[in-house]
């Protein structure tokens, strides 16, 4: 916990991560308001409990979980996200404009108090498996201001408090809290939907994750081996490791968690056939430059990107309004591969 707190407090030191540097306020020691404290009180948190972070690009939300007193996450708040850019599917490489879909963790020295868009924390990308799988990027953020390339862009007032609610979970000993970054939300219905996409069976491996953290309430341990992730497991013999660019070693997954995971696939899985029996085609989403949450759209379309700017981004343009207010191109994607909606199963379970 103090080296936690050590780390915290000389971050607040250091320059910006993602370039320029305003210096001088204090808007990164701004307290957690106090109807986001209600609210905890009431759901039997505190303030320092640890947190975790899921982003979903097509909806454009970010939810934060909190730990509560019976050791398990429950949903504290939903924020709309104001900008993201690029297209679903992982980043790939330096400059694409996507933003990164994966398990990420965010430390004490990854958050920014002095960023150009407000405030901020990096993801950490490229992770272990995003570098197995030749992936490049780097600066890849959740901040402020309405404006990305590669980053969520949140309202500053967001931003703030996202910011607010990380630093007091540092603070209360947590060394990192976890992002879990989606192209969509991992139902059935949109599996369904992308069945044809070529990261398809990307998207499963991340559902794995998803469903891990949805079934037990608890941030799942992350690792990764044969270029996938791997969650809740331990190798069969202590002296074999994962690595994220070699086979996986034998493992097994923790028993109550593999339990409860395998009853959600298993009836997600048949939700899937049902849908794909009904005749819905598979269909691919083509955005100009990502999107933004509808609640923004409308404020865009009706009173323009300077009262947009006003409302949630300080001096900060908002990036490609007119990019934002494009709906994206639907289009049929073929013929759906045989393995695209068969279940993909875990290695050693």
């Amino acid at each position: 916990m103090n080296s936690a707190r050590g780390v915290l407090s000389g971050v607040i030191l250091i320059s910006a991560l993602a370039g320029c540097v305003t210096v001088g306020d204090q808007k990164h020691l701004q307290p957690v308001p106090p109807k986001l404290v209600a609210s905890m009180q009431a759901k039997a948190m505190s303030v320092s409990d640890p947190i975790l972070i899921r982003v979903f690009k097509k909806e454009a939300e970010l939810e934060v979980w909190k730990r509560d007193r019976s050791g398990q996450y429950a949903l504290l708040k939903t924020y709309p996200v104001c900008r993201w850019s690029g297209q679903l599917g992982p980043k790939i490489k330096e400059g694409d404009r996507q933003m990164p879909e994966g398990f990420y963790t965010v430390r004490a020295g990854q958050m920014n108090p002095n960023s150009a868009y407000y405030l901020s924390f990096d993801l950490g990308f490229p992770n272990e498996l995003d570098r197995a799988l030749g992936r490049t990027g780097s600066a890849l953020m959740i901040h402020g201001a309405c404006s990305s390339s590669g980053c969520f862009a949140m309202t500053d007032d967001g931003a703030g408090e996202l910011f607010a609610l990380a630093r007091e979970a540092i603070r209360g000993g947590q060394e990192g809290f976890p992002v879990q970054s989606f192209p969509f939300r991992m139902k059935p219905e949109n599996l369904a939907e992308h069945r044809a996409s070529p990261h398809i069976a990307f998207w499963r491996n991340l559902k794995e994750g998803s469903d891990h953290f949805e079934t037990t309430r608890r941030p799942p341990k992350v690792a990764s081996c044969g270029r996938r992730y791997v969650f809740n497991a331990s190798p069969n013999d202590p002296g074999a490791r994962f690595d994220a660019g070699s086979a996986c070693p034998a493992y097994t997954v923790e028993a109550g968690a593999a339990m409860m995971v395998a009853a959600k696939q298993a009836s997600d899985e048949t939700r899937i056939r049902e849908i794909v029996a009904s005749g819905r085609a598979a269909i691919s989403y083509t955005y100009v430059d990502g999107s933004m949450h509808p609640s923004f759209q409308d404020i865009l379309r009706l009173s323009g990107p300077v009262r947009l700017q006003a409302l949630t981004s300080g001096s900060v343009e908002v990036s490609r309004p007119e990019t934002a207010l494009a709906e994206p191109k639907i289009t049929p994607a073929g013929p759906t591969p045989a393995w695209a909606s068969s279940t993909v199963q875990n290695d050693g379970t």
